[in-house]
């Protein structure tokens, strides 16, 4: 199933032995997470052959790194793969592990070519103009008739360029380095930035012993709960998919009234930009697994947002000065798709893949990108259905 290199006729015809005919190229997936997997299958279900290339030693890398408490915010039964099921006894919600032992199993169970240990570095139109060429490492070239990106969503930590912050003396780390509270026990913490990573961290800190826990917040988000008497959030977000944003704004915002109680006491207020508005931006909503419980109780106190570092303290916007003994930068990932291939001209210009899912970029043929949204119906459900658009769309341009 897995190999340490690449096939070795792949290398050959990265060095000059090319006869120039689809069939005799792989279609080449970049990441072995979740979309890449999924891509990899639907293209093998189709008869096309597909070598998963991913710079980790195992698949699912990025999942392996979150904090132990995850579980999905999707339900088991609509965030499984094509091809194969979710066990049941993983439960509705399914804990981080089993996302990867899952994932494992995938790969294993649909015999899918992978190649572990290989980054690519960066992707090119093949000489001749019938294919992609991808640099890796080693000095690789790999020429495939087509390519798909599936590097992840939450590919490199990001952290932003506060004043005074390479002068901090504190103990900072970002969210990705965080795995569970128990280091922090007794000690007084601020969480920085309050999507669902760090929600799900401060509630985190909170049940492990944490002192005092601060969260800092900078644009206020939709909370939602994941479950109300049984009915998924994600069953919400799977009807209201196709419908007008206007409208699934107006909608949204009567459930959060009748769902969510009013924290505007506690620094949170309702947002006043609409949920769906909000979502087609990329920010999803955050999905309670605790945090209102532990705002309305005083466990989890909201403050402003971080303005800079001075004289060992984080200055927050409103002026004031928080002194902590650690700071956890919960500020996202960055796509990190500029050097392998921003030079295509097929990013806008916030580094995000201009076309997604079966469409290939009007000046990219055969180059494909999938895991780089954030649907509120879910991101594995919609990956699956990513996967198929895909290999159509690859079989259709390999005529």
């Amino acid at each position: 199933m897995a190999d340490s290199a690449p096939p070795e006729h792949t290398t050959a015809h990265a060095s000059g032995s090319e006869s120039g005919n689809h069939a005799d190229r792989p279609v080449y997936v970049i990441g072995g997470g979740p979309g890449g997997l999924a891509a990899a299958y639907a293209l093998r279900e189709r008869g096309i052959r597909a070598v998963v290339v991913e710079k980790a030693d195992r698949v699912g890398t990025s999942w392996r790194r979150h904090y132990d408490r995850l579980h999905l915010h999707t339900t088991r039964r609509l965030s499984a793969l094509p091809g194969l099921a979710l066990p049941r006894r993983f439960g509705r919600w399914v804990a981080r592990d089993d996302v990867v032992r899952y994932l494992e199993k995938y790969a294993e169970h649909h015999d899918l070519e992978l190649v572990t240990g290989v980054e690519v570095s960066r992707v090119e139109r093949s000489p001749d103009g019938t294919g992609w060429l991808l640099r890796a490492s080693g000095g690789r070239e790999l020429t495939g008739a087509a390519v798909v990106v599936a590097t992840g969503y939450n590919h490199t930590p990001s952290l932003p360029d506060w004043p005074g912050l390479a002068d901090y003396p504190g103990e900072l780390v970002h969210a990705s380095d965080y795995r569970d509270g128990a280091p922090y026990a007794g000690r007084d913490v601020l969480v920085v930035g309050v999507g669902n990573t760090g929600a799900e961290i401060a509630v985190d800190l909170v049940e492990r012993g944490a002192a005092r826990v601060r969260l800092a917040v900078r644009t206020v988000p939709h909370i939602v709960r994941r479950s109300t008497a049984g009915w998924a959030a994600q069953y919400s977000g799977i009807l209201v998919r196709r419908l007008p944003v206007g409208l699934v704004d107006r909608l949204s915002r009567v459930m959060a009234k009748a769902s969510v109680p009013d924290l505007s006491a506690h620094g949170l207020p309702r947002p006043d930009t609409g949920l769906y508005t909000r979502a087609r931006q990329g920010a999803i909503p955050v999905q309670d697994v605790g945090l209102i419980d532990a705002v309305r109780a005083g466990k989890v106190e909201i403050v402003a947002a971080v303005e800079g570092f001075e004289d060992g303290k984080v200055v927050l916007v409103d002026g004031s000065r928080v002194e902590a003994d650690a700071v956890i930068a919960a500020t996202g990932y960055e796509r990190a798709l500029e050097d392998l291939v921003g030079h295509l001209g097929v990013l806008d210009e916030r580094g995000r893949p201009l076309a997604h899912g079966g469409r290939a970029p009007k000046d990219a043929p055969g180059l494909y990108f999938t895991g780089f949204t954030t649907p509120i119906s879910g991101t594995l459900r919609e990956v699956g259905l990513d996967a198929e658009r895909i290999a159509k769309a690859v079989r259709r341009h390999l005529g």
